[in-house]
């Protein structure tokens, strides 16, 4: 692969990867290899995320189609091999996030896919993308797990980056491109619409309360984290990659 073709995006353009099942199998043990690479590259590289992840659902029994898959993403990486996250010296420490949801965007369980990114002054410090574990009956919900997990992470940091002397005065603001999301999280009255969702997925409403984490509305234009849940063009994947502070560090 170190002479093949780069490509701009790492997803496979108009293909669908639950219908991998048409195509032969393929060895099973290279195929983990490799997956298992890429995985360990998303630790410095949060726009392999969504593409890794979803590739690493077929594990189990990989075919040919998952195979290309996998090999576009390495075509991807030969030619961003020098982007990487630059960590500005001169920006303020301010711990801000991201969180976006797409809603029952798998077609075998309908599950949603979760992503957040929170960053630390220039780049990010910590990401994630994620199928839920539940089956989400509305947007709002998909996207109200996210949030709630994406405030998990937020909580952790403010907690670790106090141990390192940086202390947070200020609440955490964490964006979100669903208002209604931004309502349940808000609203201190357990409504008929929010009754399903877990009772202690409602521990947001206290951090918000309280001025710990402050959740915020974002265009969805602008949302970082539609990087973690969803393919893109390649117009839109560059300009969603430079905003999550992945770039060329070589420029």
């Amino acid at each position: 692969m170190s002479d093949c073709k780069p490509t701009a995006t790492p997803f496979l353009s108009g293909i669908k990867l639950e219908n991998g099942k048409d195509t032969p199998l393929v060895d099973c043990t290279l195929y983990r290899q490799l997956v298992g690479s890429l995985l360990y590259l998303t630790h410095s590289r949060p726009d392999l995320s969504y593409a890794v992840g979803a590739v690493s659902r077929y594990m189990q029994e990989p075919h040919e189609l998952h195979w290309n898959a996998a090999k576009h993403i390495l075509r991807y990486v030969q030619g961003t091999i020098t982007y990487g996250i630059h960590y500005a010296a001169n920006c303020s420490l301010n711990l801000i996030g991201f969180t976006d949801s797409d809603w029952a965007g798998d077609n075998i369980d309908r599950k949603s896919t979760s992503g957040y990114v929170l960053s630390l002054g220039s780049g990010p410090i910590c990401w994630s993308s994620k199928k839920q574990v539940a089956i989400a009956l509305s947007s709002a919900e998909a996207e109200y797990r996210g949030a709630v997990n994406a405030t998990i992470q937020a909580i952790w940091l403010q907690h670790f980056l106090s141990e390192l002397g940086i202390n947070v005065h200020h609440p955490t603001v964490i964006w979100c491109d669903n208002q209604s999301t931004l309502k349940f999280c808000r609203d201190p009255v357990q409504r008929q619409q929010t009754k399903h969702i877990e009772i202690h997925m409602h521990f947001i409403r206290e951090l918000i309360h309280d001025g710990i984490i402050d959740l915020q509305y974002c265009p969805s234009s602008e949302q970082t984290a539609d990087i973690f849940t969803k393919t893109f063009t390649e117009q839109k994947f560059r300009f969603l990659r430079d905003r999550l502070g992945v770039k060329d560090t070589t420029a």
